[in-house]
């Protein structure tokens, strides 16, 4: 039987079971690291996948994320996360996770390997060509995943496949592959290591440099959060105050007047104009605080 390379035994470890405290935290924090070097490997082809799914989303489509154990989990966990980051909307931001929300928490055996399974539960979200699907398996080869990029294709969205071996059917049975070659493990098999990882780091980069393009970040500062909670109230101050310039007392009653919404409140101290006004100009600048900006001083 041909081992996958995520399943191979690490040639460096195989006595790993002999080693001391040190010299076995020392190899798993090197191994990991290797993770980084593989999703810099893919970046062109997370670079293209990023300029495929910003017009989709743009023009009102979803980010749809789909797995099953360890990638399943960390797709839940880039989607959920979306919304307190980025203020994107949590309706738009769906994650499928074979074996049902349960899986979360505990393993459910077997629920990955269904391709029906994974094409009905894409389907009852009723998808469109404007969603963007990724699907993530570390082995490229799971069933429900394949289910789910087959329906997925069906409906003409666009689905990109983040897999950790090359060649995986995966990639293939996506319009965008993105390999993120980990190799062997320190422990053979257990790839919510390395691979889990450079999975992470993966749909970090994704949906970071989406949101980026979305305009939900102004210079590098994350300033279309949802201040939902009194650490992110006090983040949104610091920001406004960073962005605008302006005192903090100003900032503070700016954010007061806009219902807490940090792009709306630096365009109201930087353009001069009321919430009304701000809005405004970034709804014309599609959200941009640049483009909103330029605007108001092209009318000065």
């Amino acid at each position: 039987m041909t081992l996958l390379r995520t399943e191979q035994p690490h040639p460096a470890h195989a006595a790993l079971d002999t080693y001391d405290t040190a010299t076995l935290v020392d190899a798993f924090v090197a191994d990991q690291a290797q993770a980084a070097l593989a999703v810099r490997a893919a970046a062109a082809a997370l670079a293209q996948a990023v300029d495929a799914a910003v017009p989709r989303l743009r023009a009102g489509g979803r980010i749809v994320t789909v797995g099953a154990g360890t990638s399943g989990r960390l797709g839940v966990l880039d989607s959920v996360e979306l919304h307190p980051t980025f203020n994107w909307p949590p309706e738009r931001a769906p994650a499928l996770l074979a074996g049902g929300h349960g899986a979360m928490f505990v393993a459910v055996e077997g629920a990955e390997d269904s391709r029906e399974q994974g094409a009905a539960d894409l389907l009852a979200l009723r998808p469109t060509p404007l969603d963007v699907v990724l699907l993530l398996a570390a082995s490229g080869g799971t069933p429900y995943a394949l289910g789910a990029a087959a329906a997925a294709r069906g409906a003409g969205a666009l689905t990109v496949g983040l897999v950790n071996n090359p060649g995986a059917p995966l990639a293939a049975a996506c319009e965008m592959g993105v390999v993120l070659d980990t190799g062997p493990e320190v422990i053979s098999g257990s790839t919510r290591l390395k691979a889990g990882t450079a999975q992470k780091i993966a749909l970090n980069t994704f949906s970071s440099s989406v949101m980026v393009r979305l305009h939900k970040v102004y210079g590098n500062l994350m300033v279309d959060l949802r201040a939902s909670n009194a650490k992110l109230v006090q983040r949104a101050l610091r920001l406004t105050v960073r962005a605008s310039g302006a005192p903090e007392a100003q900032a503070q009653a700016a954010l007061s007047a806009c219902g807490e919404r940090v792009k709306t409140a630096i365009v109201m101290l930087k353009a001069g104009v009321d919430a009304t006004g701000a809005e405004a100009l970034l709804a014309d600048a599609e959200g941009s605080v640049h483009a909103a900006l330029a605007a108001a001083a092209h009318r000065r």
